[in-house]
This record gives structure tokens, C-alpha cells and sequence, in this order.
């Protein structure tokens, strides 16, 4: 919401000298947030004046342009020229070239003179042009920055002005006024309008206000005018969609008079442009008391008019010359023609107000909020009439605001009004709040005193009727969203000061604190961006396709995934059950983008319906659900693990002189995946695994000792990488990291490091291929006994020397004692009782 300064002091006591970042500094005490100044003479500099043309010479060009060496007097005639500079004529009298022609002599002017800046930055200087020195510019409304017309020199006369020679034209136009914006809250709909900001701005200073409604003199009660009946017989969000309807009648206007200098240039300031007189004095209404009004051209009406909802296939065409397919929840104005608006958001074309107006019906009615809000949103249609209607108006104010629009219309467009008119609808119950003595205390933290209390709640319009425990208030009609005494304690809150609410850091209770879950997760997204991989966030909604392919390890294996009802797009309809294709998704993009070598990691849930899928019935609002049905609830809730996954593509550094980078393969992933475990204190159990999204001979089975799967690590499948224009062997990992954390234990703890020397053996074992490394690698470690300290594959050959249908796999062990330094000959013990183990259980050879 914009606000003139100008038009605030009307109604509030803002002092002489105050700015708009003065005003904004006072309406943030009461909850308004700062949004921009709005300062035409930041922009325009003078010195610009009125003038008035003595002579005008026409001299054709000869690029066939005809040009006027124009004679202007800026200064009252036996007056010195009090400005000096270059350019500035002492005389008082400039001599200007223009280039247009809508202007003769006698008329006045606004000249900008030598030193003058206009809006875009321009300077004005005398200059030579045409083979005269033109000093200055005789300025149309578009160079000035108050409008668009640029046909032709704004002619004072033309705008109801007849100044004198010399006056400061910056003054005459407005342009020294400034507008202070703030951000309105959705709740706080009254404060769309001056008379809401300066009730506001009184509250912040501790000054009067003055209601604009008090200085209208609208008549008690109506009747006898234009037929209105409001039909809305089946409400359809559980009230009418009009509770009011006001309408008045003023015969006689000149609908080609200007819009008065003072009105166009605040509406300007307020950011709404000025169209033509009986528009722009329903627009200045609509901000001065923040009821919309429309303007009907009455001759243009054809019988009675009917506030209704729309019927089916209806059409109508708005004020912006679109025709709009109507729906049935539309609340309609119409007559016997048909719709003649969109209640609340535009009106008709067939009824519009133009120039050949001469009989005008005005309309100030009240609207449901909803209503209004849906047919805004359903027509994408925003109006600052809807703006208010659907943030709630004041019921009240209807008749004073036709009765403004009516009285404008008489003083400037030299009408006449109707005594008669229509007032029809029937007032909504007014609510009333019961409010504890002590709870806006107990609430706030304040021991506000019972003085504070009612002094802020009669300030707000509020009426209170004292009671045995407290009050009971009714709240004023302008603010429907006081609904509850948590509501009125927040105003008072507001109202007696947010600086005055005391900043206590809240003590957190012994042993609180993050859960033992949540420092694991912390704990594991920690170190994998510790590790130099970069942490992203995809989207969770994946196509039916990807479900498929990642939801399950075999391909057709069956695989439930909960479909959404309102998908941002059909190929994304399911929320996701792996955490993969959305990673596949993030690594496209930065691939496509030129970032080829790529270690991207993400944390999310992923969601496994059970046999279960929501619930038949929603529970009741105002009462707690019983356990039996917060069970039922829950039970149809999808489970939503927390999977970690991580991708990688391209190399594992970037090249660099007498550096040759590495690329990715299948057991960087798997190396990610035991990182993973030993951060957690998990120990994995890796073998041969198999799963469609992954190359079929470079993948591994991720598993708990217990023997749960909880995950799959490797090179990716070539053909979905090619699907998804994918560099070839990226590869991936993605473990259940809320099953790791349930498998690690509660305490890590550090192994001993001995002071002793490592004993070191390497053995290469001949065993069938279809035996898993890791079971090798488990053996010798059971065979080795308590001396082994470590054991890790490290090479595995296939080839000559080799019997077909076999493999060489090369083991180091590590040996070490606590308490003495091993023997070469108990490092040997030690290791062919490992390999004994490996012989008795797989027919190990020793190669």
C-alpha cells in the first residue's frame, strides 16, 4: 500500500517536516513492514515553472517537419527574473523551440528551464537547434513522468488550472509530494486504505486520528432508487456472496471534465494512473476508505439489477475487452442484458462509464471473501477491488463511500444527486469475544495493567462490556480478523509496544538436546561433505518409470509407490521410492551445463507404502481423536526411511600439471558405502549383488551381519546411463541410512593402538569364481585368530596361470601384538591357520 503524505495529514498528525521514511519508521511499531519510498523529486529537479505563450512563428524544415520558435514569458509581467544562469533570460521571457502543435498563444504551460532534470536522467540546457538557441523546453505530461500522452504540450487550461505566471510548476502538480510504502499483511485488509494507515499511524504516535468516514454526510436510511435484489439463494461457500448492495444515482455529469490536479497526482503517488473523472473519484474513494466502488453508465442498464451466481455457458466481457467463460460458483452483477460485472474483481464493457456519460449509477456493496478470492484466482484476474474484497471490507462503510463517490461527482463533474436510492441486504451478527482478565498477561509475558488492557482495545474501535472475570469485547467492524482473545492479547501486544516485551532466552531442560538419531544423521552428512562430497536437494516427485527401475532390485518384481492426486507435472506423479533418480536428475542438469567430474551426495526420505493407504474418514476439527483413530491414521501413512545415496561421473580430481586425474569406477562407490558404515560404527557385509539399475557384473550387495540388505553400490546400468545422457561408467551407491542407524552401537569406541610393530603377510588364494571375495576375506579372518589386526583384498587375477572357471585373490594380512613384538615364525603361524580355514571352507590353494 502506497501512501501520499499529502492526503495522511488530512487524517493523522504526521508534523510539517516529517518523510516518508519518518512515516514508515512509525507504522513499523505497529507491525507494517517497510517496502520503498516513492519521491517524484528524486527524479525531476527544477527549476520548472508555469508560462505562458506570447507568439509562436511556424517554419517549415526541410526534412518537411515544421517547427515553432515559441516566445514564453515565466515571469509575471513587471517582475525581474529572479533565477540566474546559463540560458535564463533576465527578461523573464525564453525563446523555445517545440515540435508541437497542440498549443497556442495565450495558453499556459509548464516550461522547464536551463538547469532543469527530467525523469531518465535529462538534463535541460540552452542549446542551438533549427538556427535558434532554445532555451528550455515547454514540457508534455510523458517528459514530466505523470503520464503516457505524449501527442502533445500539457496546456494547463485543459486540466482546470489557470496559474499564475511563474508558479513553481513541481508544486502545481503534485510532484513535491512523496508516498511511503508498507507491506499489508493478508489479515489486515483495513489497513488498504488512508483511513486504515492513519488510524494506524495515530495508534504508533500517540496522536488524533480523524475517521474520513465522520466528514461524509450520508443519509440514515435509503429508498426509492434504482431496483437492486440480491438472489444468491444457495450460498455456496456457507454465506451470500453479498450481504450489502448500495446504489445511487447523480444525473447530469461532464464525464470530459479533468481529473483535478490534486486527486490525479495522488492517485499517481498511490500507484493507480488517472483514466477519466468519474474513474479516477471511484478510485480516490476506494483509497481514501478502503471500499471498492464502480460506476455505472445508467443509461446503459436495462431493468432491475440482480446480484447472483452465474449460470451455465454464461459469458461476459470485462472492462479489459477480454470475454471470460463464467463458472457457477461466479458471483455475478447483472440486469436484464445479463452479467454486467464480476462482483468484487471488474466490471462489464457494455456498461461502462466514457466520455458521452451523462446519468451515472453508483455501486459501493459488500462481498464474501471467499467468493471474491476464488473468482479472482479462477479468472487469473487481480483488481485492486478484489485486493480488498477478498482481505474483508467493512460492512458500514458502503454508504458513506457511495455517498462520498456522490458528492465528488456533483462538486467536479458538475452532477446532480438523486435524493433517492438503495440500500438492501441484511447486516452480518456482530461477534463478540469473552477475554480473561488475566490471559492476555499470561499470554504475552507482559503484566499489562487493566488501563493498557482497555485503553488499547478502545483505541483499536473496539467496545468492551466489563464482566465478573474480565471483559467481553466486541470488535469494530472494520477488523474481521479478530476472531479470538489470543487475536485481541496480540493487539494489545502490538498496540502498547513489541519493544516492551522482554528478550528472554528460554532455559533448555537437562538432558535435552539432540536425539541420539539425530546426531547420527548430522553426524553422516557431516563427514560425506567432509569428504569432499557436495550435499544437494532434489525434487521427491519421480515418474512411474523411475519407481520401477529403482524401486526394486529385480526387474517386474512388484513394487507399490503412492501416486500423487495433484502432480506438479504427469511425468513426475509419484512420490519417489529411491533417492537415486532424483541425484540422476541433479547430475544431468550439471553435466549439461559443462561440471562433468561430479560428487554429489543427498539425504531424503523416501516413501514404501504398506498394505494400507490412508484412511476412510478424516476425524472431526474441534475435538481429539481418539488412540484408536490417530492408530487407524498413522497405519495409512507410507513408511519414509531415510536413504542416503551418492553419485559419481567423470574423474576424482581435476587435471592439473604432472598430475593425471583418475577416473570414477565401482570401487570408489563401494568405498563410499564402507565410509558410510564406519562413521556410523556399522560393519557391512559386501558380496556379489544384483540389481536393474546397475551394471550386471559391477555391483555389490550392501548387508547388515544380521543378513539385511540395506543397500546397493556400483557402476550404474550402460543403458540407463545412455537413457539418461550420462557420462559411461558413472557409478552410485544408496544405503538405508535409518537401518545403519539402528544397527550401530550406542557408543563407538576407539580401538587400541599397540606401541609394538605390524607384522605384515600376503597371501594369493586359487578359489572357484563364483565364491565372494568377502567370504574368502571372513575366513581368513576367523583362521588368523586374535593376532590379526587387519585384512584387505587387494588384487584378484584372472588369466593365464589361472584353471579356467577360477580366480587369484591376493590378501594382506596384518599382524600385531599388544604386548610384545611378533616373531616372523608367529606371523606365520598365524596366516597358514587363516588359509587353513579358507582351504577347509572354499578349497583355497595357495598359488
Amino acid at each position: 500500500m502506497r501512501i501520499p503524505l499529502s492526503w495522511l495529514r488530512e487524517f493523522a498528525e504526521v508534523p510539517s517536516g516529517a518523510t516518508a521514511e519518518d512515516v514508515m519508521a512509525e507504522l513499523v511499531k505497529v507491525g507494517f513492514e517497510e517496502e520503498a519510498v516513492h519521491r517524484p523529486s528524486d527524479t525531476i529537479r527544477g527549476p520548472i515553472v508555469v508560462g505562458q505563450v506570447l507568439s509562436i512563428v511556424k517554419e517549415p524544415q526541410s526534412n518537411g517537419k515544421t517547427i515553432n520558435w515559441c516566445q514564453v514569458r515565466v515571469v509575471p509581467e513587471g517582475q525581474e527574473q529572479s533565477l540566474t544562469g546559463k540560458g535564463i533570460d533576465p527578461s523573464g521571457v525564453q525563446g523555445i523551440v517545440c515540435g508541437a502543435h497542440n498549443f497556442v498563444e495565450g495558453d499556459k504551460v509548464v516550461v522547464t528551464l536551463p538547469g532543469a532534470v527530467l525523469p531518465g536522467d535529462f538534463h535541460i540546457s540552452a542549446r542551438k537547434t533549427y538556427g535558434h538557441m532554445s532555451a528550455g523546453m515547454i514540457a508534455s505530461v510523458r517528459e514530466l513522468g505523470i503520464g503516457e500522452d505524449h501527442d502533445g504540450i500539457l496546456v494547463l487550461s485543459r486540466i482546470g488550472l489557470d496559474p499564475q505566471i511563474g508558479t513553481d510548476a513541481l508544486e502545481l502538480l503534485g510532484l513535491k509530494d512523496e508516498a511511503a510504502e508498507i507491506n499489508v499483511t493478508p489479515d489486515r485488509g483495513y489497513a488498504f486504505s488512508i483511513r486504515g494507515v492513519a488510524r494506524e499511524y495515530a495508534h504508533a504516535t500517540g496522536t488524533v486520528f480523524t475517521d474520513p468516514a465522520s466528514k461524509v454526510s450520508a443519509p440514515a436510511e435509503l429508498s426509492g432508487g434504482y431496483g437492486v435484489r440480491i438472489a444468491d439463494d444457495a450460498p455456496i461457500y456457507g454465506k451470500p456472496g453479498a450481504d450489502r448492495f448500495v446504489a445511487r444515482t447523480v444525473r447530469g455529469v461532464d464525464a470530459t471534465r479533468p481529473t483535478p490536479t490534486w486527486m490525479a497526482s495522488r492517485l499517481r503517488l498511490a500507484g493507480i494512473r488517472s483514466i477519466s473523472l468519474p474513474v479516477d473519484i471511484s478510485n480516490y474513494v476506494m483509497l481514501e476508505l478502503g471500499q471498492p466502488t464502480h460506476c455505472y453508465d445508467l443509461d446503459k442498464l436495462t431493468g432491475d439489477i440482480v446480484v447472483r451466481r452465474a449460470a451455465a455457458g454464461e459469458k461476459i466481457t470485462t472492462l479489459d475487452g477480454k470475454v471470460r467463460d463464467l463458472d457457477a460458483e461466479d458471483l455475478l452483477i447483472a440486469d436484464e442484458s445479463g452479467a454486467i460485472g464480476i462482483a468484487g474483481v471488474m466490471g462489464g464493457e457494455t456498461t461502462e462509464v466514457s466520455d458521452s456519460t451523462v446519468n451515472v449509477l453508483v455501486e459501493a456493496a459488500h462481498f464474501d471473501e471467499v467468493s471474491i478470492s476464488r473468482s479472482r484466482r479462477r479468472h487469473k484476474l487481480p483488481s485492486e477491488a478484489s485486493k480488498r474484497f477478498e482481505r474483508g471490507v467493512d460492512w458500514h462503510v458502503a454508504g458513506v463511500a457511495a455517498q462520498r463517490v456522490v458528492d465528488l461527482l456533483v462538486e467536479l463533474a458538475g452532477g446532480t444527486a438523486d435524493e433517492a436510492g438503495t440500500d438492501v441486504g441484511t447486516m452480518p451478527a456482530q461477534v463478540t469475544i469473552p477475554l480473561p482478565a488475566g490471559f492476555a498477561t499470561e499470554r504475552i509475558g507482559i503484566d499489562f495493567s487493566e488501563e493498557q488492557v482497555v485503553t488499547s482495545l478502545e483505541d483499536l474501535g473496539a467496545v468492551l462490556d466489563k464482566s465478573d472475570d474480565g471483559w467481553t469485547v466486541t470488535p469494530p467492524s472494520w477488523r474481521n480478523d479478530l476472531e479470538t482473545k489470543e487475536d485481541l492479547s496480540e493487539e494489545i501486544a502490538r498496540l502498547v509496544g513489541y519493544e516492551n516485551i522482554p528478550s528472554t532466552l528460554p532455559v533448555a531442560p537437562p538432558g535435552r538436546g539432540l536425539t541420539r538419531r539425530q546426531q547420527q544423521r548430522r553426524r553422516l552428512i557431516q563427514a560425506l561433505a567432509d569428504a569432499g562430497l557436495t550435499e544437494v536437494l532434489s525434487y521427491p516427485f519421480v515418474s512411474k518409470a523411475a519407481n520401477d527401475t529403482f524401486g526394486v532390485a529385480k526387474e517386474g518384481a512388484p513394487r507399490q509407490a503412492v501416486k500423487l492426486a495433484n502432480p506438479i507435472s504427469e511425468e513426475h506423479g509419484f512420490l519417489r521410492t529411491s533417492v537415486l533418480p532424483g541425484l540422476i536428475e541433479v547430475a544431468h542438469r550439471n553435466h549439461s551445463r559443462g561440471f562433468r567430474d561430479l560428487a554429489l551426495f543427498e539425504a531424503g526420505s523416501v516413501f514404501l507404502p504398506g498394505d494400507t493407504m490412508g484412511t476412510p474418514s478424516i476425524p472431526p476439527l474441534g475435538v481429539r481423536p481418539s488412540d484408536e483413530v490417530l492408530d487407524a491414521l498413522y497405519d495409512g501413512v507410507p513408511d519414509q526411511p531415510l536413504h542416503v545415496a551418492a553419485i559419481m561421473t567423470g574423474n576424482d580430481s581435476p587435471a592439473a600439471a604432472a598430475h593425471a586425474p583418475r577416473a570414477w569406477d565401482w570401487a570408489d562407490a563401494l568405498d563410499v558405502a564402507r565410509f558410510m558404515g564406519d562413521v556410523l560404527g556399522v560393519d557391512l557385509v559386501v558380496s556379489q549383488g544384483s540389481h536393474q539399475a546397475f551394471h550386471p557384473g559391477r555391483a555389490a550387495q550392501l548387508a547388515l551381519r544380521s543378513g539385511e540388505v540395506v543397500g546397493y553400490a556400483g557402476e550404474l546400468h550402460p543403458k540407463l546411463l545412455a537413457a539418461h545422457d550420462m557420462p559411461a561408467r558413472s557409478v552410485a551407491v544408496e544405503l538405508n541410512a535409518d537401518a545403519l542407524f539402528d544397527a550401530a552401537a550406542d557408543v563407538i569406541v576407539a580401538r587400541h593402538i599397540s606401541g609394538f610393530p605390524v607384522a605384515t603377510q600376503d597371501v594369493a588364494l586359487v578359489v572357484p569364481q563364483d565364491v565372494p571375495a568377502d567370504a574368502v576375506l571372513a575366513a581368513l579372518r576367523e583362521g588368523a585368530g586374535e593376532l590379526l589386526e587387519d585384512v584387505a583384498l587387494f588384487d584378484v587375477y584372472v588369466g593365464k596361470g589361472i584353471e579356467d572357471g577360477k580366480k587369484s585373490l591376493a590378501f594382506g594380512l596384518r599382524f600385531r601384538a599388544a604386548d610384545r613384538t611378533l616373531t616372523a615364525d608367529e606371523a606365520s603361524s598365524a596366516r597358514e591357520s587363516a588359509v587353513a580355514v579358507a582351504a577347509e571352507r572354499f578349497g583355497a590353494v595357495q598359488r
